[in-house]
């Protein structure tokens, strides 16, 4: 009987352990983080979406206090098995505007500029292949997301909580946002039919 339990916990751990082993992150910015979580949790192969803050130096960056020179972004969670970093890539360029230096839609501002933060040489390789594809769909268009080294992903305080899942707490709120925004309409005026909205 003991011997069975432990075969059982033993199991159990090795299960948990292959499926956080098989699991990569990555960390994208696009503007406001409840619609770029909105967009990738529904992605096949996405298991979570955590929004947050990225790429500055001030340490425990807050929504309402300081997150200056931090952008705001998403740290995915992904199934490698299901969907590809090539194919997350595709599926961030076709939910943002690549070519808005001053932020995303009507947000405009540092900390909604959009960005790719790579974790390794692979990532980058992969993340310049995916920008130069972008970059011949539009020749006449100059593509000004950045390639950035990740750095520390800070997730949302969680007296500010209300930010995380706030499409799905607040859908009305959320929904009349983002289309006073304009996001969808200027991502169908880029992409057309591959919007994903």
């Amino acid at each position: 009987m003991k011997n069975t339990l432990v075969l059982t916990v033993l199991a159990a751990s090795l299960l948990a352990y292959a499926s956080n082993a098989c699991a990569d992150k990555a960390i994208l910015a696009g503007g406001c983080f409840w619609c770029m979580e909105s967009d990738f949790e529904k992605l096949d192969g996405v298991t979570d979406v955590v929004s947050g803050f990225t790429g500055g130096n001030i340490k425990n960056p807050t929504y309402n206090g300081n997150h200056r020179g931090h952008y705001e972004a998403v740290e995915i969670t992904y199934d490698p098995s299901k969907v590809s970093y090539t194919e997350l890539l595709e599926h961030y360029w076709v939910n943002i505007d690549p070519f808005d230096a001053q932020g995303q839609f009507c947000d405009k501002g540092s900390s909604y500029l959009s960005a790719i933060f790579v974790a390794n040489e692979t990532e980058r390789s992969i993340a310049q292949q995916s920008k130069s594809k972008v970059e011949k769909q539009f020749p006449n268009n100059k593509v000004v997301t950045p390639i950035l080294n990740a750095s520390i992903f800070y997730p949302i305080k969680d007296d500010e909580s209300y930010h995380q899942d706030y499409y799905k707490n607040n859908p009305l709120r959320y929904n009349a946002y983002r289309w006073s925004c304009g996001r969808d309409k200027r991502l169908a005026e880029i992409w057309g039919d591959k919007a994903t909205h």
